[in-house]
């Protein structure tokens, strides 16, 4: 039986590309490196667009609705720039070697 456990996981997954490591070059950074997650980036916009709604969020039911408001009518171009500029992203984080990088 399959253990499920993180590290278990992770042996596979490692195990795998160095079976595979003519086809893939595995490239090491630090974990849930913001840099590289263009979901961070859409975070920021949508709090930038609630920080700018007038009057403050009372209490969270409104709050949940403006989130959802902001997601739903995110512009699909932001989404598609942010998946196109992942190979400029990569590039700038392997020439900080893996240190934070401003765009």
């Amino acid at each position: 039986m399959e253990s499920s456990s993180p590290c278990q996981k992770t042996r596979i997954v490692l195990e795998w590309f160095e079976e595979h490591t003519d086809e893939f070059h595995l490239m090491s950074w630090k974990p849930n490196l913001p840099d590289l997650n263009h979901m961070e980036h859409i975070w920021d916009v949508m709090e930038r667009q609630l920080r700018v709604q007038t009057p403050p969020c009372p209490n969270i039911s409104p709050l949940r609705d403006r989130c959802l408001d902001i997601w739903y009518n995110l512009c699909p171009v932001m989404n598609q720039k942010l998946v196109a500029s992942i190979p400029r992203r990569v590039a700038a984080v392997l020439k900080a070697k893996g240190g934070a990088k401003r765009y």
